[in-house]
């Protein structure tokens, strides 16, 4: 399992390739912006025609990242379905497989600005969630302590030896952890944007998802 380990608030943390944050010590995998149902969404309103396999390699990477870490509990930390009430446009199949990996896990469904959380799925539906010191939510509030929290879409842009690089990241600093969005479709918010740039303190840090993640100062407008 590849993984950047950290501490943030008190708790050792790793954040993984694939853009979930594993706590051990709870045996906690928290995953932000899966955005189920984009495509169906997309198509039911007429707008761009996206191949209807979002979910699918979202649940793939999910599962994957339940097995290798055994993890016991999972917070979902909102828009984790494209609009309200969009889980009943998902296939059969994809409702199914989630229903499979909330067997035997302690599940908690934070609401976000395009879901107030799918009610019509099993687990905790919940605005936000304090734990051992850290609170989970969906948006960053100005008061941030020990907060972590995703919808920015993080991304950094880098350009090595002439040529770009952009992936998703986590940030991190003194006071809040932002997640990266874990759904296939989610696009991206890059780190440089003046929201974010506002947003991160002066010591900021980006963690690249991939293969290898990897730890450098957040990319800031110049």
């Amino acid at each position: 399992m590849n993984g950047h380990g950290f501490s943030f608030g008190g708790a050792a943390l790793q954040a993984l390739g694939s853009g979930a944050l594993w706590w051990p010590a709870e045996r906690l995998l928290v995953v932000s912006d899966l955005h189920f149902g984009k495509s169906a969404r997309l198509a039911a309103v007429g707008g761009a025609a996206l191949p209807p396999y979002e979910g699918r390699e979202t649940l793939l990477r999910l599962e994957a990242d339940l097995e290798a870490t055994g993890a016991r509990r999972v917070i979902c930390l909102g828009d984790s379905f494209d609009a309200a009430g969009v889980e009943s446009l998902l296939p059969e199949a994809e409702r199914l497989w989630i229903a499979r990996l909330q067997a035997g896990r302690d599940w908690v469904w934070i609401e976000g600005n395009h879901d107030p959380g799918p009610v019509a799925l099993g687990g905790t539906h919940l605005a936000e969630l304090r734990l051992a010191g850290l609170v989970f939510r969906h948006i960053a509030t100005p008061e941030a302590a020990g907060e972590v929290s995703g919808h920015y879409h993080p991304k950094a842009r880098l350009v090595l030896r002439g040529r770009v690089l952009s992936r998703p990241c986590f940030l991190m600093d003194a006071r809040r952890l932002i997640l990266p969005a874990y759904g296939a479709y989610a696009g991206g918010l890059r780190s440089d944007s003046p929201v974010l740039d506002a947003l991160m303190g002066p010591e900021a840090v980006a963690v690249l998802t991939g293969p290898q993640p990897v730890a450098l100062p957040m990319p800031r407008r110049r």
